[in-house]
């Protein structure tokens, strides 16, 4: 063990102001690789502790001997422990301090090698295999092509009418990407809905048949999630056509970084992301324990 990881410590706290005091000018020196930290400290601010279930986050911020962060972590159960890339020594410690402190670890996302490492790391300790669940792709909007051809309709914020309606798309597209739901999916309506957060595809008629929900902008960035079309109504250009659309409004509105991810298992997806202009930033794999 080098002495640098040696003197590496993990500070841990449930109190996200804590967190960002320690960890903000870590996250803000890299927004894109960093927004899943940074939009989900910016949901428990603004809906309170238990925005993502029952449970109080659990965040975590390793500083080096010399005072600088070198890692960041949350986790916000029933979702899999999120952290920021580790060196292999760190993932074994990391390890270590969650088992200590009896600190219970369902899965973890992370970028492929630091999540490899954990998950060896926690099987030699447990006895608990991770396994492979998904992986994903992290893209940044570059230059916005709108697709074409563009189906009819048009594109609007989503309004309290639409509620029930953004409940019943938001519980599809849990059940649809296999999430495992925290917190409630009328919270997640009326909170997008408070700022604005979810853009509709409608027909002429007025009926709307795909979803984009947009995060609030935090260090510049924004990540557009999720994307939603019903199945009997895919593939007729929906999704793309609202995906462009929120895409383009955030630009407008001044985002330095417009970011979404992707299931690399879906080909459909990443191919439509890369013809309207999104273009790949880094690669994350998610493995589950005991599933």
């Amino acid at each position: 063990m080098n002495s640098q990881l040696r003197s590496s410590q993990w500070h841990f706290t449930d109190d996200v102001d804590e967190f960002l005091a320690r960890g903000r000018d870590f996250l803000h020196s890299r927004p894109d690789l960093y927004t899943v930290h940074l939009t989900v400290t910016e949901q428990l601010r603004r809906r309170g502790p238990r925005a993502y279930g029952g449970d109080p986050p659990f965040l975590g911020v390793l500083t080096r001997g010399d005072g600088g962060v070198a890692a960041t972590l949350l986790h916000t159960p029933p979702y899999a422990l999120n952290v920021t890339r580790l060196a292999a020594g760190e993932a074994e410690t990391l390890a270590e301090r969650l088992l200590a402190l009896g600190h219970p670890v369902s899965g973890i996302c992370a970028d492929g090698a630091t999540a490899e490492a954990f998950a060896a790391a926690w099987e030699r300790r447990t006895g608990v295999p991770g396994k492979l669940h998904e992986l994903q792709r992290l893209y940044r909007l570059a230059e916005l092509t709108p697709p074409l051809p563009t189906p009819e309709g048009r594109a609007r914020a989503a309004e309290a009418s639409d509620r029930d309606l953004l409940i019943r798309w938001y519980e599809g597209f849990v059940a649809d990407a296999g999430l495992r739901a925290g917190g409630d999916a009328g919270g997640w309506a009326d909170f997008r809905l408070s700022y604005g957060g979810v853009t509709l595809w409608e027909t002429p008629d007025g009926t709307p048949v795909s979803l984009a929900g947009l995060t609030p902008v935090v260090a510049g960035q924004v990540r557009v999630a999720p994307v939603y079309t019903p199945p009997e109504l895919r593939g007729r250009g929906y999704a793309g056509a609202v995906t462009a659309e929120v895409s383009r409004a955030a630009r407008a509105a001044g985002a330095a970084e417009v970011l979404l991810f992707t299931d690399l298992a879906n080909p459909t997806s990443n191919a439509l992301y890369q013809r309207i202009g999104y273009r790949e930033v880094a690669d994350w794999a998610v493995y589950e324990f005991g599933a």
